[in-house]
């Protein structure tokens, strides 16, 4: 026990003696395991959230073209609309007994940057974004009424637009934010959601019926351009959708479905499943991830060669100092274990130091994630890299340690007891 304090004590003075190295080379140790741990831990939260997630819906049916760009669009409120279907094509999928539940999807204006989404109530009624989990108002909210100028917004929405119930709003035309492309029409905030942390807290959902009437707009659901008139009934021919969100009976329909419309038809798209839709998205950009966490190892490697320089260079300055030490009866295997300590022991302080950086990036990174896509990452959720990361840093100091543990090993003792003149 007397030993092993006698060793620390030396490795303290060690460190403090020498600390401005000891610092700048803890700071990179802690730079690089935060950087590999944030980058890895938000991409198996992103692919998991964006993948695997709960989005409640088995399919997308929409527009001919890209099956990435209809799911963006409508699950994830990213991309442009590829077009818009006949409101016929919603009602077949809504009448088909394969079919459990269709809601439609009507796109093209904003608030401030917040898409507004036209829709039926079933999506509050119905739907559950989650298993056995459907659409809550806060207190004093209410959802929509669909023959009314009202509108329900997500929670982030509301946040940031600092929007309330009983509040009014003017929207915009398009899905990007212009203040010359502002509409007439006034809608009335009637609900804000609870937060579900999915896609769904940054979207402003109104009627559909709003979308058609909407100043500007022009509805070709029949291939002829048609003005909806106020007060008159919208006939459903005129009709149309951006897309139609799907959930099946039986996840055999899918693979139905999928045959019919999308390799026997040219009318239409069906994005299904989602989730794999997504996969091939990350397929695409997983060589972005793989740079940033060979950036990574990269900084922890250099960092590791900076522990061997500072105690090697640490050497030469404290020959006299292992000197005596071997002659009080200190044997050469305790000089080299200190060495070995030392270098574990800058090891270990930058992985503490390295939690702390990871949770600066995640922080930052996952603000931006909530900001730009509604998913919210979680900061504590585990990941085995939160091990192996540190484990493997502080293994790395103790192989940079070796080699000036090896010349302080051979440190000659009446060499270096010899009296300076």
């Amino acid at each position: 026990m007397i030993k092993r304090i006698g060793l620390l004590f030396i490795v303290r003075r060690s460190l403090r003696q020498h600390a401005l190295s000891t610092l700048i080379t803890t700071l990179s140790i802690a730079l690089g395991t935060g950087l590999v741990m944030a980058v890895i831990g938000i991409k198996a939260q992103s692919v998991a959230a964006f993948t695997g997630g709960q989005i409640g819906f088995d399919a997308v049916l929409g527009a001919r073209g890209s099956q990435l760009q209809l799911v963006l669009n409508t699950v994830f409120h990213l991309e442009t609309s590829p077009g818009n279907i006949p409101w016929a094509m919603y009602q077949t999928m809504k009448n088909d007994p394969r079919v459990e539940l269709a809601v439609p999807y009507a796109l093209g204006d904003n608030y401030h940057g917040f898409r507004i989404v036209g829709t039926t109530t079933a999506l509050f009624t119905k739907f559950e974004y989650r298993d056995g989990v459907r659409f809550q108002t806060r207190r004093n909210g209410r959802f929509f009424d669909p023959t009314r100028q009202e509108a329900v917004l997500g929670s982030y929405a509301a946040q940031r637009l600092g929007l309330r119930v009983g509040d009014n709003f003017t929207p915009y035309h398009g899905l990007v934010f212009d203040e010359s492309m502002r509409h007439d029409e006034q809608y009335t905030v009637v609900g804000v959601l609870a937060p579900t942390n999915s896609p769904s807290d940054r979207v402003i959902w109104i009627p559909i019926e709003g979308i058609y009437r909407m100043e500007g707009h022009v509805l070709r659901g029949d291939g002829e351009d048609y003005v909806p008139q106020p007060g008159q009934e919208i006939p459903d021919e005129h009709k149309e959708v951006s897309a139609v969100m799907l959930k099946f009976r039986n996840p055999q329909i899918g693979f139905i479905m999928d045959a019919t419309i999308n390799k026997q038809g040219k009318a239409a798209t069906l994005s299904w499943p989602i989730g794999a839709v997504m996969a091939r998205l990350f397929d695409k950009i997983g060589w972005m991830n793989q740079i940033l966490a060979l950036v990574s190892y990269l900084v922890i490697v250099v960092a590791g060669g900076s522990i061997l320089a500072s105690v090697y260079n640490s050497i030469n300055e404290r020959r006299r100092e292992f000197a005596i030490l071997r002659a009080l009866g200190a044997r050469r295997k305790t000089v080299f274990a200190v060495i070995v300590l030392e270098a574990v022991s800058i090891a270990a302080l930058g992985v503490i130091i390295g939690f702390i950086v990871y949770g600066a990036i995640f922080t930052g990174a996952s603000a931006i994630v909530r900001a730009q896509t509604g998913i919210v990452l979680d900061l504590l959720k585990l990941h085995p890299v939160f091990v192996i990361a540190p484990v493997c840093v502080i293994l790395l100091g103790a192989v940079a340690g070796v080699v000036p543990a090896v010349k302080a090993y051979r440190t000659d003792v009446a060499t270096n007891l010899t009296p300076i003149s």
